[in-house]
């Protein structure tokens, strides 16, 4: 057998793997989007019916505006939280060092925990009666040791964001230390020659040269922002009422409690839609060329 065949011979099977846990799915659910389907009264899909799904989604259901809003708002924060605070962690751990270099290597264990397990450790964290903060508030905050956080819309939601934070700064905290690791130093030093404060070499010369990487991470960040599901289930199930629930919850809750599965379907590819545009441009930064 020729090279130029053995090469896609070796490939199929990745390329079959691929089509048959992600795209034949798709498939099949942006089909089901257009149908109805009660799995409470069959257990196959039911007629198609156009666009109804979606102009409920979008035209009739409150519920799906709320759970817009929230994962917007939910997105906007954890990104752009998680970007800050990880650029300054990356900042103060880009030079090196043992102790700076054991430190790095500690990062990475939050970020190895699962959304899931995060959640849940949360929940408890926060508990009012026997939670970790419960105590830390009673000892230097005395007034918040009382406060029921998951109980309170805005708390609650608070908490989600905190843990998400939590969770991703460790994995952008190398990401960009690794970019600032790659910036040319001599670019950096001529700075300082020229009387360049720290700040503004930062500004002017490490910023612009490392925003490509944070293009990389800003994208993909909102990207796990957005498909936020397993965290916010563990920690609030989207409650108290509908304060934390995101676009991912409201599908899976329709899917799953009312059993709408046609409805559920289409409110996922409303979700996928902004992904679509967001990878588009993940592999644009990633893949180009010069």
């Amino acid at each position: 057998m020729r090279d130029r065949h053995l090469k896609y011979l070796l490939v199929l099977p990745a390329v079959v793997v691929v089509f048959a846990t992600a795209i034949w799915p798709l498939i099949q659910s942006l089909i089901l989007s257009f149908r109805t389907w009660k799995l409470s009264k069959s257990h196959v899909p039911g007629p198609f019916i156009g666009w109804e799904n979606y102009s409920w989604a979008l035209l009739e259901e409150p519920d799906f505006w709320n759970a817009t809003v929230v994962t917007t708002v939910y997105t906007v924060l954890t990104v752009g939280c998680t970007t800050l605070i990880a650029l300054g962690i990356a900042l103060l751990l880009a030079p090196g060092g043992r102790l700076r270099l054991t430190v790095r290597t500690l990062l990475i264990l939050p970020f190895a925990m699962s959304p899931a397990l995060v959640g849940v450790s949360f929940r408890f964290m926060f508990n009012p009666e026997f939670g970790l903060f419960d105590a830390f508030f009673g000892l230097l905050i005395p007034p918040l040791a009382e406060v029921s956080w998951l109980a309170d819309p805005t708390l609650a939601f608070a908490v989600c964001v905190m843990a998400d934070i939590w969770g991703w700064i460790p994995f952008i905290t190398l990401v960009l230390i690794g970019g600032i690791a790659a910036l040319p130093k001599e670019t950096v030093e001529a700075a300082y020659v020229d009387g360049a404060s720290g700040f503004e070499a930062f500004r002017d010369v490490m910023l612009p040269q490392l925003a490509p990487v944070l293009a990389i991470v800003i994208i993909l960040k909102s990207i796990f922002s957005i498909k936020t599901f397993d965290q916010i289930y563990m920690l609030t199930n989207g409650g108290p009422g509908t304060a934390t629930q995101t676009l991912a919850h409201y599908a899976y809750f329709n899917g799953f409690k009312y059993y709408d599965m046609g409805f559920a379907a289409s409110v996922a590819w409303i979700m996928v839609l902004p992904m679509i545009v967001l990878t588009y441009f993940y592999t644009r930064y990633v893949f180009r060329r010069g």
